[in-house]
């Protein structure tokens, strides 16, 4: 199974950090260009444990992806995993630790399509980078909020 992985210094805490991570809001903006909405479960604001989102975009094409919290320790960890949607497995685990005011965010996914060894082909070779490319973009976004404590108020209410 493919695993992704990407790192993020940011100058702020893992308290901030760790709830932008968690903001429909900010994800949504993060991912405007593929037309993405939240379309049912939490919608808007801070998800929390136990809590799901389904979430309707243009990755390749049009799909929707429904995902839960499903472990929740605030500021250090969460995981959400997909519930329904294009993938066989999809689970996203976000990490956040703290030192001298600057937090390391880790994203690690998991994930699977289906189609079996021609899945796992797909996945290596397109997947994973897609995949790379829009966690890392989302992450500049994190990272650029998370340092402004006026963009900030517009996620953390």
């Amino acid at each position: 199974m493919p695993v992704i992985e990407v790192e993020t210094s940011i100058n702020a805490s893992a308290e901030i950090c760790f709830d932008l991570s968690r903001s429909i809001d900010l994800h949504l903006d993060s991912t405007a260009d593929t037309g993405e909405r939240a379309v049912s479960g939490v919608t808007s604001g801070l998800i929390g444990m136990n809590e799901e989102v389904t979430f309707r975009a243009h990755h390749i094409w049009w799909q929707e992806l429904t995902s839960k919290i499903i472990s929740f320790d605030r500021p250090t960890h969460f995981c959400d995993q997909m519930q329904q949607g294009f993938f066989q497995h999809f689970k996203h685990d976000h990490y956040f630790k703290e030192s001298n005011g600057i937090t390391k965010m880790t994203d690690e996914i998991n994930f699977r399509s289906p189609f079996g060894p021609f899945g796992l082909l797909i996945d290596n070779l397109i997947l994973k980078s897609y995949l790379t490319r829009f966690l890392k973009k989302r992450n500049e976004l994190i990272k650029d909020i998370a340092e402004s404590e006026t963009k900030r108020s517009k996620y953390l209410i």
